[in-house]
């Protein structure tokens, strides 16, 4: 398993140690130490969709002109995620199973099941 965010994210930390908690092995990578690659990028928005790894509720979000929000398309999010992946909704995590985006005990618990 390979999770991907911001070390300093709140969310990161609390879904960090969850998983240390339930012993869960996994790889962390940093966005902002190790950057995001257009080719990791392509292949989550083929999986889950831009719409899903754009984090709307974010302050990156908020800070955007208000035309680009309201026009945004998959070529200008991939753009802006690119730019700054401080907007990607986190932790996006890598398994054999597939991606998922966000953090959700529930839904994480019955992963281990």
């Amino acid at each position: 398993m390979k999770i991907y965010g911001i070390r300093n994210c709140d969310t990161i930390k609390k879904a960090r140690k969850w998983l240390d908690e339930k012993g869960v092995a996994y790889e962390f990578h940093d966005f902002k130490k190790d950057g995001l690659d257009s080719q990791t990028l392509s292949l989550w928005e083929q999986k889950v969709g831009w719409e899903t790894l754009i984090n709307r509720r974010g302050t990156t979000w908020r800070k955007l002109p208000e035309e680009v929000r309201d026009t945004i398309d998959a070529q200008r999010a991939h753009e802006i995620m690119l730019e700054n992946p401080s907007i990607i909704k986190r932790p996006v995590v890598e398994r054999t199973e597939g991606i998922s985006v966000g953090f959700k005990t529930d839904e994480w618990t019955a992963w281990l099941a």
